[in-house]
Formats: C-alpha cells, structure tokens, sequence
C-alpha cells in the first residue's frame, strides 16, 4: 500500500497545476455536475458534440487535488473523443480503482499516475468526478437527440 502522501507528489501535482479547458461554454449542448460528498469537490462541465464527437469542452473544477488532476488529463484530451471512448475510459479508470483493472493507455495514459488511489476507496470519488459528470452529459445530448 503506498503511503497517502505519495500521491500528492511529482507529477500528480504538476498535471493538476495545469488545467485545460477551464472555465464555461456560452452555449453547451449539455451541462452536468458532480459532487463527493465526502470532500466537498464538485466539477461541473459543459459539453458540446457533433454527431459522437465532442467538438468543445469547458470545465469549472472546484476539487481536491485527485479530482484536479483527472479533470486536468480529460481537458487535455476530451475534444475529438467519441462517446463511447469516454465511456470505455471512465469504465477503465472504475475498474482500476476498484477492481485492480489495469490503467487506460495510450493518450489518456497519464490517467495511470492515479492507480495508487486504489488503496484509498476514500479517494475513488473525487477521482472518478470528472468522468461522472461526462457521461452524464453524454447521456444528456444522446436524450435530446432521442426525442
């Protein structure tokens, strides 16, 4: 088991000191919201999508630094990604947390540095908050296409 301060180190600190995409979109095709509980962070996103692609994205993070980080490595990346690839990483990222899954690869890789938060269910939460409030915005846009 790692030791809690060790997550709060090197580059873990550096992605979250950068963050993409923050702020808000004037006009989204969907807005979502997520909350822990247990720590108070909250990161609400706005979404925009062409067909199955996100063309723009916005984040206003108000988050521990767990949930600072993964917001920072979905702004990074977000823009060009399908639903269902958000979907698949946001599924990896639960099954690494809590299931001892591997860590998603490839452009969304520096999702990894978070594999340690695993021991720390405490931590999951905030971590996954980011991916939450996506697919609830995905699920948004999907709703009103249904119609």
């Amino acid at each position: 088991m790692a030791n809690l301060e060790d997550i709060y180190t090197g580059r873990v600190l550096e992605l979250s000191a950068n963050m993409p995409r923050a702020g808000r979109l004037e006009s989204p095709d969907a807005t979502a919201s997520a909350h822990s509980r247990l720590c108070g962070s909250r990161i609400t996103v706005d979404l925009r999508m062409e067909g199955d692609r996100v063309t723009d994205y916005a984040q206003d993070v108000r988050a521990c630094l767990l949930g600072q980080t993964s917001a920072a490595v979905m702004g990074a990346n977000i823009v060009g990604s399908s639903a269902a690839e958000l979907r698949a990483v946001g599924g990896q990222m639960r099954r690494m947390l809590k299931e001892g899954g591997e860590p998603p690869s490839g452009r969304w890789a520096d999702l990894a540095i978070l594999e340690m938060v695993r021991d720390y269910k405490a931590r999951h939460a905030s971590t996954l908050l980011v991916f939450d409030a996506v697919e609830d915005a995905i699920a948004e846009i999907e709703a009103k296409h249904q119609r």
